[in-house]
């Protein structure tokens, strides 16, 4: 991997404009590893070597005085079997350290003596466990603090010397579609994360294209006009937007597109001037489609893209069980009538909404990243609990 200490070259690589950049080339695929589910994820990584270019055990965790725990024991079983195995197949390693809190980040990188002893640590880290590079996952953070992690970038860079510095960052709404139908306020565009010093500190930078429930103003008021239940994981169209934000500063050649493999259950309440949701939690496929089939629903495509389908339980108990029984609904019937019932009569009425990202969402998402001619696509998570299919589309 080479390095941009040329001065030449770095300065022709600032005058380019990014359309200019060389063609992509082929996709790469590469997915996180979630320490809690550790023997699913490894047993699922190893079997699909061959399609991936890089996995991200995700294991360390950095705490409130700026040490890195290792949540894992990566050292061990079953994670040091997976990590032979990759090597052989050349599969670059590269563990996630996951940060979210927003006062231990400020209080850390805003002193340069801990800041500067958390990036001799990390890259102590790599070389140590020998894994070709670090993936940076700090959640949260406050819009003062940009400069201080950019700095931390820039230090981390610098001593990563030829291994990898991937850098996951949360997604970047456009202002208008953030505040559409609103006054946007003063402040709005101040972010956490310097996109131009990202560029220059990141081999890769990865996008959390997920969680976006219902942050896009803009899609969710056409959802809205059209009476259609919108709060999804991913909505393809809004990917797009959120790339197509990135792709104005950072280069094509270093985007990755980050993918999930999960869902969300919403409690949803119809009334005569739409829905109101209620986010109850995230699940599996294996949790949702067990419920169709017992109460004979059929999901259905939702508008983001995403398979989904709303239903009625007797007793909205904390987590759904085999005990819990639903009125049968095709998709989406059950929401139509609960709105019509609430603009008819002018009341209100409340039932469960599932969507969730499977095998057909990712493979439009994968298309979409093939179209725009970025770098990769980043599944969040393997572990098992994904919709198998998507293995016949990251490839």
């Amino acid at each position: 991997m080479m390095r941009k200490f040329f001065i030449i070259g770095a300065f022709l690589f600032a005058l380019a404009p990014l359309s200019a950049y060389a063609a992509t080339p082929q996709l790469e695929f590469s997915g996180w590893l979630p320490y809690w589910r550790e023997a699913s994820s490894t047993l699922d990584a190893i079997g699909h070597l061959d399609q991936l270019k890089e996995i991200n055990p995700f294991v360390y965790v950095v705490q409130n005085d700026g040490t890195i725990q290792d949540m894992a024991g990566i050292a061990d079983e079953p994670w040091a079997s997976l990590i032979v195995a990759a090597k052989a197949k050349k599969v670059r390693v590269v563990p996630t350290i996951m940060w979210s809190n927003t006062q231990a980040i400020h209080t850390i990188l805003s002193k340069t003596k801990s800041r500067v002893q958390l990036e001799d640590d990390i890259a102590a880290l790599a070389v140590r466990e020998g894994f070709d590079g670090i993936d940076i996952d700090f959640e949260g953070k406050k819009a003062e603090d940009k400069n201080y992690f950019s700095t931390f970038l820039r230090g981390l860079y610098q001593r990563m010397g030829k291994k990898w510095v991937m850098c996951t960052i949360e997604s970047r709404t456009p202002i208008n579609d953030l505040y559409y139908g609103t006054t946007v306020p003063k402040d709005a565009g101040m972010y956490a994360n310097d996109f131009v010093q990202i560029n220059k500190y990141c081999d890769r930078v990865r996008f959390m294209t997920y969680d976006q429930q219902t942050v896009d103003l803009k899609l969710g008021a056409d959802a809205a006009a059209k009476k259609q239940l919108y709060a999804p994981v991913a909505d393809t169209a809004w990917v797009e937007t959120a790339i197509k934000e990135a792709l104005k500063t950072i280069s094509k050649n270093k985007i990755v597109m980050g993918v999930a493999t999960y869902g969300y259950e919403w409690e949803v309440t119809a009334y005569a001037d739409g829905y109101v949701y209620d986010l109850l939690w995230s699940f599996g496929p294996n949790y949702a489609t067990p419920i169709a089939a017992q109460y004979g629903i059929t999901p259905v495509r939702q508008r983001s893209g995403e398979l989904g389908f709303s239903y009625t339980p007797t007793t909205l108990t904390a987590v759904p069980t085999g005990d819990v029984t639903a009125t049968p609904d095709s998709g989406n019937a059950v929401a139509t009538s609960a709105l019509a019932d609430a603009v008819n009569n002018n009341n209100h009425s409340t039932f469960r909404y599932m969507t969730w990202s499977d095998a057909q969402s990712i493979a439009d998402k994968v298309a979409l990243a093939k179209k725009l001619g970025i770098r990769g696509v980043a599944v969040f998570k393997f572990d098992g609990g994904e919709d198998q299919g998507i293995w016949n589309v990251l490839k």
